[in-house]
């Protein structure tokens, strides 16, 4: 796989968090956004995963670092299927850089582990390479997949996020994404697991 682009969900009203700004709560001195940015990024220095882009789905006001990209559905808080569309548009757009990656992971500013997760996600993509009916591979937890935790064929994605080019807002994620042929991967449960309150805030254990 020779690059690997990838779309951080970071948007959304965060009501059960008091409405704050989920991306900028602080989780042992880092805010949220930052444990997944820098745990891709260190994936990629350590080649445990393939170079690529990075754009982050947030609005102005949620600080990102150099070199990472930012898009926003529009209008706003349509929902994370129009996000991943939005971060899609923004990286076809190149981001003054490479060209389309042929595989995107999805992840979420709120699964502070998720990009432990992203290793096993692309050797269960690359196992199915043979495969042409496999459009991905996502976490799975319980008896449930976790669409937010993949790694899915850009083409794929994009057909099950803008189908026709029109980007779908307001649609539940099962829906749009179960539409997909994925592998579900095992043993993925804790990177998948997510902090939607303060308690799971103050409960989570890196």
């Amino acid at each position: 796989m020779a690059a690997l682009d990838a779309v951080i969900l970071a948007g959304g009203t965060a009501r059960r968090l008091g409405g704050v700004s989920k991306p900028d709560v602080l989780l042992a001195g880092r805010r949220l956004l930052d444990h997944v940015l820098e745990g891709i990024g260190a994936l990629r220095a350590g080649g445990g995963i393939p170079a690529g882009r990075t754009v982050v789905v947030a609005p102005e006001g949620v600080a990102l670092p150099a070199g990472a990209l930012r898009a926003l559905e529009d209008p706003p808080l349509g929902g994370p299927v129009a996000g991943i569309a939005a971060g899609l548009d923004t990286l076809a757009a190149g981001g003054g850089t490479a060209a389309i990656a042929p595989v995107t992971a999805v992840l979420t500013c709120d699964a502070p582990g998720a990009p432990a997760a992203l290793p096993a996600l692309l050797r269960a993509l690359r196992a199915a390479e043979s495969d042409a009916g496999v459009d991905g591979a996502c976490a799975r937890a319980g008896d449930r997949a976790q669409y937010l935790l993949g790694a899915y064929r850009t083409p794929a994605l994009r057909g099950a996020v803008a189908p026709g080019g029109r980007p779908l807002r307001d649609v539940a994620v099962r829906r749009a994404l179960g539409a997909l042929r994925v592998r579900e991967v095992t043993g993925t449960a804790d990177a998948a697991a997510d902090l939607d309150t303060w308690e799971q805030v103050r409960a989570w254990r890196g």
